[in-house]
């Protein structure tokens, strides 16, 4: 069977197009970690490829024949939230199960099944690893992964469990044991009674280090789609690389899925004799986030954490700064993929960034009444004017009662905008969005075909709307406004532009808040919109 893009589930590198998972890590410091009797955290967002590189670990340690190593998934045990006498069981069963299926020990389960029920729980993960490293025959590893799904004094009691027999290894305790997870030990939330305790670490205060696995390279990117082409002779447009580095910066499950769509779900492209365009790959990403697929509908839910909503909204929001933040917060989101630090604040990539706002006014947008032909010229193109007043009318109506619903009010007016305008422009043209940190605007890039039958294909409408709060003099504002919203014009080549500056003041009056004028700058025409 031809290799595919693989967009569920662990790498199989018979099926799946991959990069080695043993890159994906710095794999001479995790042996080294192994050898020095470590335990550590490794961590990383979801769908970034842990789980296929934890168990290229274990096959390439296990066939080293220095260690017996075993990769355990316990996320089963969530389901006893804070009870700890069934979620240690739980955990200990799919430990248990994960060692004789690996490691072929079927002496551990044969001995477990005494001692599974006769045993405290406050015992038992201590005794299953001491039962385990006294009677193999070699040095025994555990990765021993969604640690972090557990929560109250079920991982409590797993972590105090495993520094209770750490000064027994290796003889009578695991040489190593790796926990992995989204996010780093200092970080696990124990719920307790509706509180929210920090425990983690002082329970398992015997970490040596913690590692994190990235994302892939601009350069394991295009290698990754390149084996398409190596297999199948099916080529590439050279330009669509840039754009998928944007979408995605390397982000696993995005170059994964992103490839999928093209290269199958777009069902001319099953013809491999077909070479794949700039505007295939626009329709296929425009095609996945539409298809709001399960990476990204846990996306939209994390959303809802009121951790990751104090983040995203001061972005969403073009806010100066993030000082006001607490840094565990930030160190959060970023360990949960949502966000890069560095070398600027800002939501990770593109396609994060057209997911979100989407996400946020799914809603609001489904239920406005706006119709796209109200909109249409007779020739197939925007009438700009005719939406923009239309939207100064519907905000000037709606903008308290509709922006109560959002859970992120200091983006409201740029939210509701957005939701207006993809409700217009949906399943005809397409959005771009930029916003972030310290710009004090958002800038939307609207795409529209004006020839209905040849779409994407045919000629283009090109239109900058840039968003801005008035904070002081309205003339100050307008004058930075227009220069920024002609340089992002003249960037992207649009045909029209136009600045929208909302006005938050409780204190003014509608009549003073609505307006509309023209200015000039740098020799383009740009409409100005009070809102």
């Amino acid at each position: 069977m031809p290799r595919f893009f693989n967009n569920a589930g662990p790498v199989k590198p018979e099926l799946h197009h991959h990069i080695d998972p043993l890159t994906r890590v710095d794999w001479e410091d995790v042996q080294a970690l192994i050898a020095q009797q470590r335990y550590f955290v490794l961590h990383a967002p979801r769908q970034t490829g842990k789980t296929s590189t934890l168990l290229a670990m274990m096959k390439a340690l296990n066939a080293e024949g220095r260690y017996a190593c075993a990769y355990a998934n316990i996320e089963g045990a969530q389901a006893a939230r804070g009870d700890a006498t069934q979620g240690i069981p739980a955990a200990c069963d799919a430990l248990v199960s994960a060692i004789e299926l690996h490691l072929g020990h079927d002496w551990l389960s044969q001995w477990y099944a005494g001692r599974r029920t006769a045993t405290s729980p406050q015992t038992l993960l201590t005794q299953v690893l001491q039962y385990w490293a006294q009677h193999s025959d070699r040095p025994v590893v555990l990765f021993l992964d969604e640690v972090d799904a557990l929560v109250g004094d079920t991982l409590i009691s797993l972590l105090r469990q495993i520094r209770a027999g750490y000064a027994q290894r290796p003889e009578a305790f695991p040489q190593s044991i790796v926990l992995c997870g989204v996010r780093d030990v200092r970080d696990y939330r124990l719920h307790q009674e509706g509180a929210q305790v920090i425990t983690g670490g002082s329970a398992f205060n015997i970490k040596a280090k913690s590692l994190r696995m990235g994302n892939f390279t601009q350069d394991e990117c295009n290698a990754l789609w390149q084996q398409h082409t190596d297999d199948t002779g099916q080529p590439f447009d050279p330009a669509l690389f840039p754009e998928l580095w944007e979408d995605t910066r390397g982000q696993p499950w995005l170059v994964n899925a992103l490839a999928y769509e093209l290269t199958w779900e777009f069902k001319p492209a099953r013809e491999r004799s077909r070479p794949l365009s700039l505007e295939d790959y626009r329709a296929a990403r425009e095609a996945l986030i539409q298809s709001r697929a399960t990476h990204l509908d846990q996306l939209a839910d994390k959303l809802r954490e009121p951790r990751v909503c104090n983040v995203i909204k001061l972005l969403l929001a073009g806010a100066e700064s993030a000082q006001r933040l607490p840094m565990d917060d930030l160190q959060y989101v970023e360990d949960l993929g949502l966000i890069e630090r560095r070398p600027m604040l800002r939501i990770s990539n593109r396609i994060y960034r057209e997911v979100i706002p989407r996400e946020l006014t799914w809603t609001t947008q489904e239920t406005m009444a706006e119709q796209q032909a109200w909109y249409l010229t007779p020739d197939h193109r925007l009438d700009m004017p005719k939406l923009l007043s239309a939207f100064q009318q519907f905000f000037r109506e709606h903008a308290d009662s509709w922006m109560e619903r959002f859970d992120y009010k200091e983006a409201g007016p740029q939210l509701l905008m957005q939701a207006f305008l993809q409700r217009i422009v949906n399943g005809g043209g397409r959005i771009t969005r930029e916003y972030g940190l310290g710009r004090k605007r958002t800038d939307l890039f609207i795409e529209w075909p004006t020839d209905e039958g040849r779409g994407f294909h045919g000629p283009i409408q090109r239109i900058v709307i840039e968003l801005k709060l008035q904070r002081g003099a309205l003339e100050t504002i307008i004058a930075k406004g227009l220069e920024q919203t002609a340089a992002y014009a003249d960037q992207v080549g649009a045909d029209e532009a136009h600045l929208v500056i909302f006005n938050r003041d409780p204190e003014a009056s509608w009549d003073n808040r609505i307006w509309k004028d023209q200015r000039s700058e740098a020799g383009r025409m740009i409409q100005v919109w009070g809102a």
